[in-house]
């Protein structure tokens, strides 16, 4: 960092109601602590302590100091009208200085690594953010705050002025939006911002989510990114638009000479893709309410493969208007899992993939959803697990996963997650008492 750009952080900060250093759990939950803007020279190059026990996968009790050290490249003046918030993210060290393998922000870093390192690649990537608005909040129930639906509008749409207000804050702090509108199911929204590289556009989701949940806040709103909220409805996803390009920026996932101009390069990342699909399951699809959302037709895919055009497809070939917009997007994950492991299993998929030349298999033709084989068995793997025990299981069997994310990585993540499906086992349901309760 340049004494430049220190002070130009420095000065801003002086106009900040409060500075946070911004981190995440291994679930992907937000954790963030105040600092004082006056040591923020010091806290950039030393760090500031916290207790890694008491945030989910990251310490045990009896070893659990922790540096936290803000990323200065992330920083952001978030101006929220009547307070501005001093914004960083925050990459976690252990004590004698080394980084700590069990911070999620690491496997990313080691994957755009590896890209530039041993195939001279650069990603860009670029998510899809839905979200419901709701009236209430998750303790005391809430309600819809609209019965919209896909691109629908209506006179006093307060979804519509929350949208706005949440790109106009995001746009004073230097990040541009490409489109909003209301999407498929009642009070709910979705936002596309600009793409670029993994780490920044991973590092813009936290801030994305952040301020989200405040600009909702201050219209007595509550924003939710969970799955799926409501029985029968569309679920919240988070579709991730990726391409990569050489080192010099030429887009390797267009090949004029290739069928449907599609690389060879790029149909062997998508088939390290769906090689390793259901492994990966559980980091796309995190929680035991992200697979309620895996049914027919409602947009989330629940076959292995890949379309052109086609979304009902778990791999999706947009439309490029030009070579230099050849791209694929990911349909399979959505909101509740960790963007920085949900990114870096992605790019170390499609990597595995483009080492071993994976076969992606043909493109779907027509709607997966009226296949065939729609009936699947319990355990069926030209599916994606469609529930939360199968995906354990196979993530449990992946010698893969524990490479990519690390062991000790893995190994936390895997107990927090079994620990939480048998959370969800042993509770008893209004549903089950429907059901059984006459008996």
């Amino acid at each position: 960092m340049s004494d430049t750009e220190l002070s130009s952080i420095k000065q801003q900060l002086q106009e900040a109601y409060t500075t946070k250093l911004f981190f995440t759990d291994l679930n992907g939950r937000l954790k963030n602590l105040s600092v004082n803007p006056d040591d923020i020279e010091s806290i950039i190059e030393n760090g500031v302590g916290i207790d890694g026990s008491s945030i989910a996968g990251i310490a045990t009790v009896d070893n659990s100091d922790r540096i936290l050290k803000p990323v200065v490249e992330s920083f952001r003046l978030i101006d929220f009208g009547d307070r501005k918030v001093g914004f960083f993210v925050g990459r976690i060290f252990n004590q004698d200085g080394s980084r700590s393998e069990v911070d999620p922000r690491y496997p990313l870093e080691r994957a755009v690594e590896k890209a530039e390192t041993a195939h001279q690649m650069k990603f860009m990537m670029g998510p899809e953010h839905e979200f419901f608005l709701l009236n209430g909040d998750e303790m005391n129930g809430e309600s819809h705050t609209d019965k919209l639906d896909y691109f629908g509008s209506g006179a006093n749409d307060i979804g519509d002025v929350v949208r706005q207000e949440i790109v106009n804050v995001l746009k004073k702090c230097g990040i541009k939006y490409e489109k909003t509108h209301h999407e498929v199911t009642s009070s709910q929204h979705e936002i596309n911002l600009e793409p670029g590289d993994p780490l920044t556009i991973a590092d813009r989701c936290i801030l994305f989510e952040f301020v989200t949940k405040e600009i909702a806040a201050q219209y007595n709103l509550h924003a939710t990114f969970m799955s799926k909220p409501f029985t029968g409805y569309n679920r919240n996803a988070f579709h991730v638009h990726l391409s990569f390009t050489d080192m010099e920026g030429k887009n390797l996932c267009y090949d004029e000479s290739a069928e449907h101009h599609l690389s060879p390069m790029l149909m062997n990342f998508i088939g390290g893709v769906i090689k390793h699909a259901r492994e990966s399951s559980i980091i796309m699809a995190a929680t035991f309410n992200s697979y309620k959302a895996y049914v027919l037709d409602k947009e989330a895919p629940v076959v292995r493969g890949w379309g052109l055009r086609n979304r009902s497809s778990m791999i999706r070939i947009p439309h490029a208007l030009s070579p230099a917009a050849t791209r694929m997007e990911l349909r399979s994950p959505d909101a509740t899992g960790n963007v920085y492991l949900q990114f870096a299993t992605l790019i170390f998929m499609g990597l595995a993939g483009i080492e071993v030349k994976a076969d992606a298999g043909q493109a779907d033709v027509g709607s997966t959803y009226k296949k065939e084989m729609q009936q699947p068995k319990v355990l069926d793997r030209r599916f994606l697990p469609h529930d939360f025990f199968p995906a354990l299981m196979d993530a449990e069997n992946s010698s893969f996963m524990q490479e990519i994310l690390g062991t000790e990585l893995f190994a936390n993540y895997m107990k927090i997650k079994i620990s939480e499906w048998e959370d969800h086992r042993t509770t008893i349901t209004d549903l089950e008492h429907r059901k059984y309760l006459h008996i």
